[in-house]
């Protein structure tokens, strides 16, 4: 029994690092889009940008531009009736360095901020803004102050503005430290890869973020299990392309974090060299480093395994990589003489000197694809009587020549062809993806394609009954351009081969027409309008009294421009288009509302008026 939950436990761990190891880092072209982001929030224009695109500058360490001018917006841009803006405006003068924001009376006013009844993120900003002030704390009160907040708001993003403070308060943080493991097991797990709190980027990088700073203090592994330490970084690279100052400072935070702190160091394995394995080109290269593309130091790489996709064939086992550099790895993967297709290389790193930091070193893995040249061979087309009463008449040809003859074939004919794709490299039959016929008629342009298929002996075959098949072609005869297409993902000289010239003959076949087009000017409609006229004969019918017709300006234009439309609606069906219509029809539209408007109003007024 403990023999097989030992291989239980194996096999879980193996399928957890082929999940969960990151397959990404953060690559120097990531690393110029993130500082092009902070760099977007210059000249500066609000100290929240500024705040947060400073501080990621100076993790990065890259010159803030014109720092002096950026210094004087900050402090003139600071409200000191507000916690957040002085929360913000000291976080960027205190990393501007010999910058200083003059807040008169913020001592009071941060001080009196710090409550019961405040809100978890504005003592977190008070607080802060009391240390970038350099002025005094009562630590105190902010820890009482900051129970009573999170009594009312437990949110994991609350909690993750609570451990920073905790951690730069220091002391007993030990029932803070202990609720790391609460707020982690409200994360919600995506596609079983990623793991994020509500509220996004911003709030998971926050929270995880301050975790690793809070376990510092606490000296102490944050109580995260390493499968989801793997999945919050997963979630974290796929967030790389943001371009919010905030958000992206915060995720720089955080990877960087995740590099540098005692416990939990995430490796990543990254295909380093085209996707695509040859005989020219046979090497395949990984990067193993941290999350910051940084080398994790000496390691021994192994190729655990190299799995064909579609038939589940292991080519290698246990074969080691070769160290190009102090991340660079690379294995020769046509050694092993791999089929053509689709692999997966399972991959474990192990550190020459043991490092119990590090997550994700086994069940690694990168897929590649063998590609190959093919040759076409053993080519016959010919024509054969659908009931083999003769023996067909072949003719073999050679890639890439064309048939010097035309082929003829009736509705009683059969059109067949044969031919085998072979590996350049190894001569042995292979298999493509797309193996299309396409038959062209010569005078319409007019395109049909049939799908050669494969047989057991490991060719094609190509089999058109003519007669079968007459409704494809409109059963319309005549001279037809033969053309055999060839290619795959893994062919590195798909082609197209016109074969030969075939004459095709339908039984009762049409006369072929020529294709109208759909943009030809079509017959003009010849429309006699009698409007006006059935309009008044139909008043006289029925006894209209117009006697009652009010005269004012808003019946006389309304009445106006409902004859215009009616005669919009004329001239469009004998001399305007429709877009020089509706441009017409808007102009008179406003108009007609407006005098309608008023002559339902006034015809209402007078009948509240008749009835008083």
């Amino acid at each position: 029994m403990a023999k097989v939950t030992s291989v239980v436990w194996l096999f879980a761990a193996v399928v957890v690092g082929q999940a969960l190891t990151p397959s990404t880092f953060l690559t120097t072209i990531d690393k110029a889009r993130l500082k092009s982001v902070f760099e977007a929030a210059f000249p500066v224009n609000d100290v929240i940008n500024a705040h947060y695109s400073i501080l990621g500058l100076k993790m990065m360490n890259i010159p803030v531009p014109n720092s002096q001018e950026a210094c004087k917006k900050v402090t003139s841009l600071v409200d000191a009736k507000s916690v957040s803006s002085l929360y913000h405006a000291s976080g960027a003068a205190k990393a501007l360095g010999s910058c200083k924001v003059n807040a008169a009376n913020a001592q009071a006013f941060l001080s009196e901020s710090i409550k019961d009844t405040a809100s978890v993120a504005d003592i977190f900003s008070a607080f802060f803004a009391l240390k970038n002030l350099g002025l005094s704390v009562d630590n105190t009160k902010v820890s009482k102050a900051l129970a009573e907040a999170l009594k009312k708001d437990d949110s994991p993003l609350s909690y993750g503005y609570a451990f920073l403070v905790s951690a730069e308060i220091g002391g007993d943080v030990k029932k803070m430290f202990d609720s790391i493991e609460d707020i982690v097991a409200q994360a919600d797990e995506v596609d079983e890869k990623y793991l994020q709190f509500e509220g996004g980027l911003y709030a998971t990088a926050l929270v995880i973020d301050a975790a690793y700073k809070l376990s510092e203090t606490a000296k102490k592994a944050p109580t995260i299990p390493e499968e989801k330490v793997l999945k919050f970084a997963n979630y974290f690279l796929s967030r790389k392309h943001v371009h919010q100052t905030r958000s992206a400072y915060h995720l720089l935070s955080v990877v960087k974090t995740l590099t540098e702190n005692k416990y939990h160091i995430p490796v990543a394995v990254t295909l380093a060299s085209s996707v695509a394995v040859s005989q020219s080109m046979s090497t395949v290269q990984v990067r193993v480093s941290n999350l910051m593309g940084a080398p994790l130091g000496p390691l021994t790489v192994v190729a655990d395994s190299a799995k064909h996709l579609r038939d589940d064939a292991i080519v290698l086992s246990k074969k080691p990589f070769s160290a190009k550099d102090e991340s660079l790895y690379e294995i020769n993967f046509m050694e092993s003489k791999p089929a053509p297709g689709f692999y997966r290389l399972t991959i474990s790193a192990t550190p020459k000197k043991a490092d119990k930091r590090f997550l994700g070193t086994s069940g690694a893995f990168v897929e590649v694809k063998v590609t190959t040249q093919v040759s076409i061979e053993n080519v016959e087309i010919g024509i054969a009587d659908k009931d083999q009463t003769t023996a067909s008449r072949t003719t073999k040809l050679q890639y890439p020549k064309k048939a010097a003859n035309t082929f003829e074939a009736d509705s009683h004919q059969k059109i067949i062809m044969k031919f085998q794709l072979k590996d350049k490299s190894s001569s042995k039959s292979v298999s493509a993806h797309q193996t299309f016929v396409k038959l062209t008629n010569q005078n319409t342009n007019q395109e049909i394609i049939f799908v050669a298929q494969t047989e057991s002996s490991g060719g094609y075959k190509f089999d058109l009954d003519v007669g079968a098949n007459a409704k494809e072609f409109g059963q319309l005869s005549g001279k037809y351009g033969m053309e055999l297409i060839v290619g795959d993902a893994v062919i590195e000289n798909p082609f197209s081969w016109s074969l030969a010239d075939v004459e095709l003959n339908f039984a009762d076949a049409p006369t072929p027409k020529t294709k109208e087009s759909q943009y030809a000017k079509k017959p003009e409609i010849k429309v006699f309008f009698v409007t006006l006229a059935i309009l008044f004969i139909c008043w006289m019918k029925i006894g209209a009294n117009i006697s009652n017709f009010p005269m004012s300006l808003s019946a006389v234009g309304f009445h106006v421009c409902l004859a215009g439309i009616f005669g919009l609606y004329y001239l469009y069906f004998t001399c305007l288009n429709m877009f020089d219509t509706v441009r017409y029809l808007g102009l008179l539209a406003i108009p007609t509302f407006l005098f309608g408007n008023r002559l339902l109003s006034s015809i209402a007024a007078k009948r509240k008026g008749e009835k008083q």
